[in-house]
């Protein structure tokens, strides 16, 4: 999936990963390939990343939204 990370400021990440899990306002979720279309407010809490070589990243957020569609997920965040 092609994923792509900004503030309002900078891009924080933007590449390939195979699952991204995230704060949701209800509580965690994840998406994976090939996920239904998708829009979500999201929580203060940690987004994880799987990435493509199986390494992991992850990044401390305030909050935000995600957009997902035909495995690309824009996630907008604080």
């Amino acid at each position: 999936m092609k994923i792509k990370i900004t503030k309002p400021d900078s891009i924080l990440f933007e590449g390939e990963a195979k699952l991204v899990q995230l704060p949701g306002t209800g509580g965690l979720f994840e998406i994976l390939e090939n996920h239904a279309p998708i829009i979500s407010s999201l929580s203060k809490g940690t987004l994880r990343l799987m990435l493509s070589d199986n390494n992991e990243q992850t990044f401390d957020i305030r909050g935000g939204v995600v957009k997902g569609q035909q495995n690309d997920i824009l996630i907008l965040v604080q």
